[in-house]
């Protein structure tokens, strides 16, 4: 409900009452009948509420009390209307079902009594509208209420499960435009990569509709006579999945897709920072299965921090937890899940490399490049954080790739002209600019960009550095911003061992025309990243293969390929239809 309706109930119960305080917040108000004891204790007992402003009324100040309700919820109606959503320019917003204040909780039902928190544009820091996020008492109930949901949702064929996920996929493309539209307000990254996000999650569900019809094991020969030997794939139950801020659609899509076709059900924790996408996606997905007369909960969502993906992590009702972030809080989360001896997919970071060779086709590298550290403002997990150049191309691929810096259009991302918007928070800017100090201090020389843009929003510019060692520590420090490090090298070996040597090992590109070099590339003495390109970019990857890396990358794989198997559970299966007993590897126990 609109908390402007609200306020003059409030003001008249709080006048009616003895004492009141009220306790005035930004963007909302909240009145609570007390006494003066009631005061003193939470003066001394919630220092959180210091910065609040408390007033005490007795029941003689009625008027005075009417009065300054009245300025403060003219105050608050202001502060509405300072949001985004209120504006016409964004009025389409409201299409998705989102308003001024959110529920952060679904479970079959929509809640949320936790924390309120703003989500922002990072193209100009504006306020767009708010969520409230998950108490770990709601944690609790949804959790229960998606376990139950299990109970119906594996009994329903795989086939018919596909249904659901191909109108679930249905319902996205219908409101494509605007969810992407969504995702570049929210996230930052351009209009069309947001439409192209969301695009990803159609492409799942339409090859999780296939898989549906296809997913099984084998039959195996048996060494005994009379006997059958197969491998049954079953559910793993509930899956947990906590995305991270840079593909808010997608890699959920990526995971609840398959999940669904499995016959999992999902409780998903999105980034703290795009929690209106997360509810956005959600009303779309909850629309679907209300409209088959099947539980919510099969598809629950809980907005939260640290204290909901730390309960997720730890919970053993959670079958597999899939994280996507950080390397750092991914090693958290893995230990932790680790611990209770779950299952986890780990998608984390990257610390990609493009190799050009000297028989390589420029016309192809010059844009590859480009897209690859520029594309999302450098904030993919593939983007192409080193370049690495043959001493006898080094200089003239230097030269195309900063004139092609220089002329990437740069503005809001939702004109569908930009090519390169905001970073996604203000902290992102001072890790930008901390990591080409660091740079400078080890020996880089600044090529192009390396300042803060003067404009709204959080704008640097696309930066290429040169002069660094191979291995120097900023080089091996995955730092999730618009820089390219350029590094100069003789021959393949040494190519190949400076794109292994990183700890992260996600996606890795060469370019060259030689074909036995190629295959070694592809061959066990060449990349160690789970994605291995040839002649295009780092990042781009299609759904139809696994997506994931290995080291420090976590070792997950999502969306294609056989990557279904890591939302099931495997039994090998020996039946005997014989009337004998015969026991393998021809032991006699008689």
């Amino acid at each position: 409900m609109d908390q402007s309706k609200q306020a003059p109930h409030c003001v008249e119960a709080a006048v009616q009452s003895e004492c009141s305080t009220v306790t005035v917040l930004p963007f909302q108000l909240q009145v609570h009948p007390c006494s003066v004891a009631d005061v003193a204790l939470r003066t001394l007992y919630q220092p959180q509420m210091q910065h609040c402003l408390t007033l005490t009324f007795a029941r003689h100040s009625r008027l005075l009390l009417r009065n300054k309700f009245a300025s403060i919820c003219y105050q608050q109606s202001a502060a509405m209307s300072g949001l985004l959503i209120n504006q016409p320019k964004y009025s389409w917003l409201k299409e998705l079902g989102l308003s001024e204040d959110n529920p952060g909780v679904y479970n079959g039902s929509w809640g949320g009594s936790g924390e309120v928190i703003t989500s922002y544009c990072p193209a100009n820091n504006e306020p767009i509208a708010r969520v409230t996020q998950a108490t770990m008492a709601e944690y609790e109930e949804t959790v229960q209420k998606t376990r139950e949901a299990w109970k119906l949702w594996a009994d329903i064929p795989a086939p018919k499960r596909g249904e659901i996920v191909r109108q679930i996929g249905d319902a996205l493309r219908k409101k494509i435009n605007v969810l992407g539209s969504l995702v570049s307000l929210e996230m930052g990254k351009i209009y069309v990569e947001g439409v192209g996000e969301v695009q990803e999650y159609v492409d799942v569900c339409d090859y999780a509709v296939g898989l549906s019809r296809m997913i099984g094991g084998p039959m195996l020969p048996s060494e005994r006579p009379g006997h059958a030997l197969i491998e049954q794939w079953n559910p793993v139950g509930l899956v947990g999945i906590i995305t991270a801020f840079n593909f808010p659609v997608a890699v959920y899509g990526w995971n609840n897709a398959i999940a669904l076709t499995c016959g999992n059900v999902c409780l998903w924790k999105g980034a703290p920072t795009t929690p209106l996408t997360s509810v956005a996606v959600s009303k779309i997905v909850a629309e679907v299965l209300e409209r088959n007369n099947l539980p919510g909960a099969i598809c629950s969502m809980t907005c939260g921090g640290a204290d909901i993906g730390t309960a997720m992590a730890k919970d053993e009702r959670v079958d597999l937890l899939s994280f996507t972030g950080s390397t750092h809080v991914g090693k958290m989360v893995a230990m932790m899940v680790q611990d209770r001896f779950g299952r986890k997919l780990l998608e984390l970071g990257g610390n990609n490399a493009i190799i050009v060779f000297e028989d390589a086709d420029l016309s192809l590298v010059v844009p590859s490049a480009v897209f690859a550290s520029v594309g999302t403002a450098g904030q993919r997990c593939t983007t192409t954080r080193r370049l690495m150049l043959h001493e006898s191309v080094h200089d003239t691929v230097i030269e195309r790739v900063a004139k092609a810096y220089k002329q990437v259009r740069i503005g809001d991302p939702w004109d569908p002209t930009t090519l390169y918007g905001p970073l996604h928070t203000k902290q992102a800017v001072d890790q930008y600019l901390a990591a080409i100090e660091q740079a400078k201090q080890q020996g880089g020389t600044v090529v192009c960009g390396g300042k803060v843009m003067d404009r709204p929003g959080n704008y640097v510019e696309p930066t290429i550095i040169t002069g660094l060692a191979h291995d120097a520590p900023i080089v091996h420090t995955e730092t999730f911003v618009p820089i390219l490090y350029v590094l100069k090298f003789k021959t393949e070996e040494e190519a190949f061992a400076w794109n292994n040597e990183v700890k992260q090992g996600l996606s890795s590109s060469i370019f060259t025309k030689d074909m036995g070099r190629v295959f070694r590339w592809l061959g066990p003495k060449g990349s160690d990243c789970g994605i291995v390109n040839v002649n295009i970019p780092t990042s781009g990857a299609e759904i139809g293969g696994a997506f994931g890396g290995e080291k420090h990358t976590g070792g997950g794989r999502e969306s294609g390929s056989d990557s279904w198997k890591q939302y099931m559970r495997r039994s090998t299966c020996t039946i005997n239809y014989s009337k004998d007993l015969p026991l393998a590897q021809g032991i006699k126990f008689e």
